[in-house]
């Protein structure tokens, strides 16, 4: 074989001739070497050769002097790019291609090529030194990506699947000193964004999982070190799949796309879809509307100073086409970004919030693709550090982690057709205002922050929540916007005395600079209304889980409840004995004329037997006379005493008396008809006073109910504490909270403070956490 071998030593010492033979017949030196054509060319084959349109997208590389070229039976071994091929030993001249040893070896070493003539290339020898690193480096980097794995970074429910720092830390394998960039891809479903970015910085090994089947094998965001480049790699789940919760995961893209450094966005269609516009138009719009500030906020707070105007992320499209013509390949003259540029423009969605837009096409006639000019795109976006610097992982994943508390409820209607990928809806409060139907125009989870609800729109008034706001006349004209509301009574009124100033003048509203302003009932006649003459009235929007604007503060059914709750409470500590007195003492005075007074009931009036401490006497509401329980235990009507038609408490023999009407004294008939209504209250009154606390629960539980002030939440409706959760049982009495209205155990409501806001100008008893507000 070595007798028909040229002096290969001699020619490559000179200079490379070109191998490709189609314009010069073989003679002229070499200057390109295409990998796609696998040979070397002259400059005029290499003219003619790419001319033709089929060829005007291959690689080219400009060779020097003693250059050695890729071996080109290892492409198609392995599917490797002509970085990571073996250089080649020799050229078959028969067969017209460069073979690395191993290649040789496997592919001409038996049968008839063994005797093809070889050109041998001395790589050793003929490589210049800067050559021989660069072989060295490459495989140095190749080693490297060997031990990369991928880990699911955001589950599809948008659920961050990494607890804290040390596990991002690990799961990339990398120190918390180490700084680094992030690049994402994204693209439709099934246009190979994994296969992408295997074949972009991992050298063709599978970090990310691809799969020919129907299903989308990304389900989720999936991350990966680059530690070649220093590069968070994130693959993301495809666009316009046949997916659940759809609005959830394309709101997680954007969250994904707005802590890149650099997006791909990857198409394998034939030509530029609306749909990439639309996209990238759209989450342009989305970045700066709702993410710009919580990222700023992210940076601030980990130390790094990064102006606003550098959030932006760079942007790649990498268009790869089969049987249609790369933008710009047309005319030369034609500039690919200029075109895209445009196509935003007749959009009206120019993408304002990305710092660059680079086009990168590649045309694959045969199979597999060529992602030789994207990796090279990404290496130059990466090591441009103007608009987007590199930074420490910890800082990654606390923006990550922001972004996802920001924004992660419950999207209102998960159906709904939008007109943008993006909806303010993903990213905005949810709430909507109970009085006109606005939505609150803040970003989700704002509450964090101290914000309130707040609209674009003016609020329309509602009867059903009184929405309106009052506020001081005079002081508003003075300069000043003081808010009062209707109550009871005024702070320099006692509980009491206010109550009776209330019955008399009715309600007032008081002013903290002016005092009381207004009485509803302070002339015999000519009363005007309040509004338009000492307060002003505004149009408040009414949001859920809001206190409201229940202006209904009087309150004196409620306050009156607590000063006999109060009473009963006090008597009840006293002991049995005093207890008894003043309940007897409190029964005669609102009893009927003709009933027995307590005082002179020693004993049962039938059976005789004595009373102790602790039986209870029982009035006949037919004779009037005492007896104990055994023997007034049967009901009759007795509408002869005015008490209606319905069955009362009587004596046994007043019940065997039902055929003879009782006799009633003429003097007697108009002072019974006057005290028998006090005496029906005092009889829901009367066990209040008590001193077993089941006796107070339900006459007081009913009386409650009807004082209740219209915030208050019902009892019924009350089974556990709103702060500690423990559930409500007879040894664990219900309290309301003055202030919010909620129910509470003792424990989480024994404060006391003033809340002239509900009309409580004295302190009441309210829970902790309405304690802690200043607005009360």
């Amino acid at each position: 074989m070595s007798a028909q071998r040229p002096p290969a030593d001699k020619g490559l010492n000179t200079a490379l001739m070109c191998q490709e033979n189609y314009a010069c017949g073989g003679n002229d030196e070499a200057f390109f070497e295409c990998d796609e054509c696998g040979s070397l060319q002259c400059q005029q084959c290499e003219e003619g050769l790419h001319r033709q349109e089929r060829f005007q997208n291959h690689e080219r590389t400009r060779i020097t002097h003693s250059y050695v070229p890729y071996c080109g039976s290892c492409k198609g071994a392995n599917g490797s790019t002509a970085g990571t091929r073996q250089r080649a030993a020799v050229r078959c001249l028969s067969c017209k291609m460069n073979l690395c040893a191993e290649c040789q070896k496997r592919i001409h070493s038996g049968g008839n090529k063994r005797k093809h003539p070889l050109t041998v290339y001395q790589v050793s020898r003929n490589l210049e030194p800067q050559d021989t690193a660069k072989v060295d480096e490459e495989a140095q980097k190749k080693k490297m990506t060997e031990n990369v794995v991928s880990f699911l970074l955001v589950d599809e429910t948008e659920q961050i699947q990494v607890e804290d720092e040390e596990e991002f830390l690990k799961k990339l394998d990398c120190s918390q000193d180490d700084l680094l960039k992030v690049v994402s891809i994204f693209g439709n479903t099934g246009d190979g964004k994994s296969h992408t970015l295997n074949h972009t910085f991992f050298y063709g090994r599978e970090v990310f999982k691809t799969s020919p089947a129907q299903e989308s094998c990304t389900v989720g965001v999936w991350a990966a070190l680059d530690p070649v480049h220093k590069v968070v790699v994130i693959d993301t789940e495809g666009l316009l799949g046949a997916t659940v919760n759809l609005s959830q995961r394309t709101r997680l893209l954007l969250k994904v796309l707005a802590i890149s450094d650099l997006v791909i966005y990857r198409t394998h269609a034939d030509r530029l879809h609306n749909d990439l516009f639309k996209f990238l138009g759209d989450a342009s719009e989305a970045y700066l509307k709702h993410f710009t500030k919580e990222l700023k906020a992210t940076t601030a707070r980990c130390g790094l100073d990064v102006p606003l105007s550098t959030l932006g992320p760079g942007v790649i499209i990498f268009h790869e086409t089969v049987h249609t013509k790369l933008l710009g390949s047309e005319k030369p003259s034609e500039i690919p970004e200029k075109v895209i540029q445009d196509r935003f423009r007749k959009l009206s969605r120019f993408p304002e919030a990305f710092s660059s837009i680079l086009y990168k096409g590649t045309r694959t006639y045969n199979p597999p693709t060529d992602f030789s000019g994207l990796r090279r795109a990404v290496e130059q976006q990466l090591d441009n550090n103007t608009t987007r610097s590199s930074r420490q992982p910890g800082v990654i994943y606390k923006a990550l982690k922001a972004l996802s508390d920001r924004f992660s409820g419950e999207i209102p209607d998960d159906q709904m057709t939008h007109s943008c990928f993006f909806p303010d809806e993903y990213f905005t409060c949810s709430s909507v205002c109970l009085s006109c139907g606005a939505g609150c125009k803040n970003s989700m989870n704002h509450s964090k922050e101290g914000l309130a609800h707040d609209a674009m729109s003016r609020c329309r008034y509602s009867h059903q929540y009184d929405n309106r706001v009052f506020t001081c006349k005079a002081c508003y004209e003075g300069g000043k916007e003081v808010n009062v509301v209707p109550k009871t009574s005024a702070s320099s009124d006692s509980p009491w005395l206010g109550l009776a100033k209330y019955a008399w003048s009715g309600y007032v509203i008081e002013c903290p600079n002016c005092a009381v302003i207004y009485r509803s009932r302070q002339y015999w006649f000519g009363n005007q209304d309040p509004v338009d003459t000492v307060v002003r009235t505004e149009i408040q929007h009414v949001w859920p889980g809001a206190d409201g604007f229940l202006k209904d503060n009087n309150n004196a059914a409620q306050r009156l409840m607590d000063g006999m709750n109060f009473m009963a409470q006090s008597v009840s500590d006293l002991g049995i004995g005093p207890t008894k007195v003043v309940t007897s003492w409190l029964t005669d005075q609102i009893a009927p004329a003709y009933w027995k007074p307590n005082s002179q009931i020693l004993k049962c009036s039938k059976c005789r037997i004595l009373f102790k401490d602790n039986d209870t006497k029982h009035h006949c509401r037919a004779c009037g006379e005492g007896f104990c329980d055994g023997c007034s235990s049967k009901s009759r009507p007795v509408p002869e005493r005015g008490w209606g038609l319905s069955p009362v408490r009587v004596c046994d023999n007043c019940h065997d008396q039902t055929g003879a009407p009782i006799v009633v004294a003429d003097s007697c008939e108009d002072e019974e008809g006057g005290t028998l209504i006090a005496r029906k209250v005092g009889e829901a009154v009367q066990n209040t006073l008590g001193a077993v606390a089941t006796a107070i629960d339900i006459p007081l539980g009913l009386m409650k109910d009807a004082a209740r002030p219209a915030y208050w939440i019902p009892d019924h409706e009350i089974t556990h504490c709103y702060h500690c959760r423990k559930e409500f049982h007879i040894k664990l009495s219900k309290h309301h909270c003055r202030a919010c209205g909620q129910g509470f155990c003792d424990e989480c409501s024994n404060e006391r403070r003033a809340v002239p806001s509900r009309g409580w100008d004295h302190p009441v008893r309210i829970c902790f956490s309405c304690n802690k507000r200043p607005d009360l």
